[in-house]
């Protein structure tokens, strides 16, 4: 699963270093979890930005992001394997 998220300046100031490191916590449970930084979708007004496989989220923080994303695996039926 690739997950891009927002760095750029709008969601750097919210707190998208935090969700990173929240991401890549994630990544040792989920080897498959790519990650990749992208510098703006756009969308600032409506918070961090994240996309999973094409799909925006929006208003993500570090405590909502581990559950997000773990949603998106269990849809897909990724494991942690």
């Amino acid at each position: 699963m690739v997950v891009k998220i927002c760095l750029g300046s709008s969601c750097h100031l919210k707190g998208s270093y935090k969700v990173v490191q929240k991401l890549r916590e994630l990544q040792k449970e989920y080897p498959n979890l790519q990650l990749v930084g992208s510098l703006c979708f756009g969308n600032c007004i409506n918070g961090i930005s994240m996309e999973i496989d094409g799909k925006l989220y929006s208003g993500i923080t570090a405590g909502n992001v581990v559950e997000i994303v773990k949603e998106c695996m269990r849809k897909k039926g990724e494991s942690n394997e």
